[in-house]
């Protein structure tokens, strides 16, 4: 008897171990496909490049777009499934949020990519066009993360939103589209620190200047201001701009770098909040020193300055702090 109940002790151990080996085998089995990640504004530009870049390392993309031809074309490419998703269509969001529970696959991921751009000065642009870039670029994501966040807790998964270094700093003529996107610098904080409670992680991506498709309805804008349809006290700094954002932007880097931070973002054990992603050394420096110049700013000529000592001090914790 005793020699019996050692027999099956023994046999009890061995598919126990067996079952353990099972299972292990199917987490480690879990590969990206398993993960479904939604991406705004994948038809064109920046958006594709990041829906095909996630889709290629194996996780599964909902790929948004607003036209039938371009979510026929997206549902036709491996882990991929175009979706109707107008940002600022109530219903579409919806209706998105209802295809993709009924999917079945869950949601990991969500990028906020769609945008739009529109330069003029403050005291011209039109209310109409401020409220269609706020619309397009602020409410948009707020209105898609809201809808969203339900799958997003539940699968405890990850936001990121494609903002700029122009919502870093802005300048002449850029201010409404500057606005939209630093609105979504004080938005992604907020929510990183609301949302890490649920264990979600949540983050900015600020790429530069990159290929992308956000400038051609600006070409409209110009051709109304120079047939005077529309008279403005800039037409000099409007002409001068339009040369640089306009006339060919072949020239520019392919946006690869800031689908890679997107899908550093998504698989890294480790995050950031902010990921800048600048084609060339100049740019980079620009944001930076930008950046540096207003804490110059706020620190200066008031009861509570800091020496340049103490401000060098403080700039080395930090930086000492980030790398941890």
């Amino acid at each position: 008897m005793p020699h019996c109940i050692r027999i099956l002790t023994l046999l009890s151990l061995i598919l126990l171990s067996g079952a353990s080996a099972i299972v292990f085998a199917q987490e480690a089995g879990k590969s990206n496909s398993t993960r479904a990640i939604l991406v705004t504004g994948a038809s064109s530009g920046i958006g594709k490049q990041i829906a095909h870049t996630l889709a290629e390392e194996g996780y599964f993309v909902y790929a948004g777009a607003r036209k039938q031809k371009d979510i026929t074309a997206l549902s036709q490419l491996p882990n991929m499934q175009g979706v109707r998703l107008d940002v600022t269509k109530d219903s579409d969001i919806s209706s998105a949020v209802k295809l993709i529970e009924k999917e079945g696959r869950g949601l990991f991921g969500l990028v906020n990519n769609a945008g739009v751009f529109i330069y003029d000065p403050l005291i011209e642009v039109s209310e109409e066009d401020m409220q269609f870039i706020n619309d397009v670029n602020v409410m948009g994501p707020y209105k898609v993360n809201k809808a969203f966040a339900p799958l997003i807790i539940k699968s405890r998964g990850r936001i990121t939103t494609i903002g700029s270094i122009s919502g870093l700093f802005s300048g002449r003529l850029f201010g409404p589209y500057s606005m939209s996107k630093h609105s979504m610098e004080a938005y992604t904080e907020a929510l990183a620190a609301e949302m890490e409670k649920f264990e979600v992680k949540v983050s900015i991506v600020e790429p530069g200047n990159f290929r992308s498709n956000i400038m051609k309805n600006m070409e409209k804008r110009l051709h109304s201001i120079r047939q005077g349809q529309r008279p403005t006290q800039y037409q000099k700094e409007i002409e001068k701009l339009a040369s640089f954002v306009i006339s060919d932007r072949s020239h520019h880097a392919e946006p690869t770098p800031v689908a890679n931070a997107v899908l550093n973002f998504m698989s890294a054990d480790k995050t950031k909040l902010r990921y800048m992603v600048t084609p060339n050394q100049r740019e980079a420096n620009l944001a930076i020193k930008r950046s540096l110049q207003k804490v110059i700013e706020l620190n200066q000529d008031h009861e509570f300055s800091l020496n340049d000592e103490s401000l060098v001090e403080m700039l080395r914790e930090l930086m000492a702090k980030a790398r941890k």
